[in-house]
């Protein structure tokens, strides 16, 4: 089953890892450790809750204005 992970550096230190399609999210020292953490978090959690997935997100970026 391919799955979507969302990275973002933590405040800490590491990454902040998140799958949209079941709202898991872990962290990590490096991205590798936050991606294999985030598999195994998820795997736990469709175990425990499974679902039907109906395809990837739309992941995408937007622009806020500065306000000067």
């Amino acid at each position: 089953m391919e799955l979507t992970a969302v990275l973002t550096p933590a405040d800490e230190g590491g990454f902040v890892a998140l799958n949209p399609e079941t709202g898991t999210t872990t962290q990590g020292e490096t991205i590798e450790d936050a991606i294999a953490n985030l598999r195994e978090a998820t795997a736990l959690y469709l175990e425990e809750f499974p679902k039907t997935l109906k395809g990837h997100p739309v992941v995408t970026m937007f622009t806020i204005p500065e306000h000067a």
